[in-house]
């Protein structure tokens, strides 16, 4: 599997803002779709956002309008920008890429997971 790696994952108050990036590395033949995931504690795992190999975007309703998922392919990086976060925002976030290496190869690569914690 590829590496992926994220990073910006932190300890906020309510209102606050940060920015998670996630890198991917090694080769894309074809992107399927990338987003970002998180899991609190006792609870399973939710879609937060993704963007599809069209740049198509989807929100979860909690995170709609506060979040904003990007998608560098040069760097092969994406991005979610929080905005007005609120406690139940707190979660370990994954990132996830669907790609193809080659054609016919698809799979998931996922982050190893950075901390949010939003709280006063």
């Amino acid at each position: 599997q590829v590496p992926v790696v994220e990073s910006g994952g932190g300890f906020v108050q309510p209102g606050g803002s940060l920015i998670l990036s996630c890198a991917y590395s090694g080769r894309i033949f074809r992107i399927y779709s990338t987003g970002w995931y998180r899991q609190a504690p006792g609870k399973p795992r939710e879609e937060v956002a993704v963007v599809d190999s069209g740049g198509s975007t989807n929100y979860a309703d909690s995170v709609e309008g506060r979040f904003t998922i990007s998608r560098d392919d040069v760097k092969r990086t994406i991005s979610l920008q929080m905005n007005d976060l609120k406690p139940e925002d707190t979660a370990v976030y994954y990132c996830n890429w669907h790609v193809s290496r080659y054609l016919g190869d698809v799979n998931d690569s996922w982050g190893q997971g950075t901390q949010v914690t939003v709280s006063s």
